[in-house]
């Protein structure tokens, strides 16, 4: 029996640029804008500016998470750590998600809450803060937007800023309208709307981040395109065996058998390595081939 073994990888980032001054930059804005409600809502006798501070302390949180994730996917693999710590970033976007959900629990508890009992609203002072809330938060979540097409990490980050643009947005809204017209109920009503519009973008995140930490075949590798790419390769005559997960928020990994009677030359995986990478975005391959002399006890898919 004879099996050749082939394990080649070179890692790839999707995501378009350096983001570290981004996480700077957002950490630092928001944890100023954290302290300035605080010590505003604490002045001004105003509960509702020092929940706030204390929901924008989550966000400092989520993108103290993000950061650290994104600084450790970076580092070098090690004896004890063989993929290094790329998966980090999938629990940061995994965490990030469920924190915003968390939020979202708050605020909806509180819209209902207020349907019941209906409460005045502050006046320009809360609506002069939560404009600086959309400023800082909408800056922040600019930062991030180039890379959230192409990291779940930094999509978590950019969602979880958007999000609060949006609410500080709706309080704005709200709080002008009813300073003319006195419609107390809007308030809520408008806290509603933002939730379910927030929660919409989040499910996406939560399921992706989820799906990627139990191993999934991640979003776009159509799996059964892969399976027939490595069909169609020359000298294959069967593929078992194959598996596709991702390493982390940007990269995908692949393990295949690949029985070929003839072999396969080094040239041959080079460029077999080459074409999953272009046309799948598979940037850690592992290929084992088999000339088909004894069966493989992994042959049956359901086999691990």
């Amino acid at each position: 029996m004879s099996h050749d073994h082939a394990g080649h990888s070179h890692g790839h980032s999707h995501a378009p640029a350096d983001f570290g001054r981004a996480f700077i930059v957002g950490i630092g804005l928001n944890t100023v804008f954290v302290i300035f409600e605080l010590v505003y809502g604490t002045l001004a006798k105003s509960l509702s500016l020092v929940a706030d501070a204390g929901h924008n302390a989550s966000d400092v949180l989520g993108l103290l998470l993000a950061w650290g994730a994104y600084l450790a996917a970076k580092r070098r693999p090690s004896q004890k750590h063989t993929y290094g710590l790329r998966r980090s970033s999938i629990l940061a976007s995994l965490t990030n998600a469920v924190l915003l959900l968390v939020a979202l629990g708050a605020i909806i508890w509180e819209a209902l809450g207020r349907f019941y009992n209906p409460a005045p609203v502050a006046g320009g002072t809360v609506i002069w803060v939560a404009t600086l809330g959309i400023v800082i938060n909408g800056v922040t979540a600019y930062l991030f937007a180039s890379g959230r097409g192409g990291d779940l990490n930094l999509r978590g980050a950019y969602q979880h800023m958007f999000a609060d643009a949006l609410v500080s947005a709706g309080v704005v809204v709200a709080g002008v309208v009813i300073l003319l017209t006195g419609w107390n109920w809007l308030d809520p009503a408008v806290s509603l709307v933002l939730a379910a519009v927030i929660l919409y973008g989040t499910w996406g995140l939560l399921r992706e981040s989820l799906n990627l930490a139990l191993d999934a075949v991640p979003e776009g590798v159509n799996l059964d395109g892969v399976r027939r790419f490595l069909v169609a390769q020359p000298g294959v005559s069967g593929v078992h065996d194959l598996h596709v997960w991702g390493l982390s928020t940007t990269e995908t990994a692949l393990t295949v058998h690949l029985v070929m009677p003839g072999g396969l030359p080094d040239e041959g995986l080079q460029h077999l390595r080459h074409e999953l990478h272009e046309q799948f975005g598979v940037e850690h391959a592992t290929v084992q081939i088999e000339q088909g002399r004894v069966a493989c006890d992994l042959l049956s898919d359901e086999v691990v």
